[in-house]
């Protein structure tokens, strides 16, 4: 399986880094794995819903 660094996955989901590796840390993003400080990615992972975001 290909994987992507939490950088690519941000710039491919328009999302910071640091969001990445909150929903990697939560487990929102299926398939992820941890090596060592590192996320691995799955570099067919969809970009989970935000449900911080109201609806209007």
């Amino acid at each position: 399986m290909n994987y992507i660094t939490t950088k690519e996955a941000a710039q491919n989901w328009g999302i910071t880094e640091r969001r990445v590796q909150v929903l990697c840390h939560q487990g929102k993003i299926e398939g992820v794995v941890r090596l060592g400080w590192a996320w691995a990615i799955p570099k067919d992972a969809k970009k989970p819903v935000d449900n911080r975001l109201k609806n209007k």
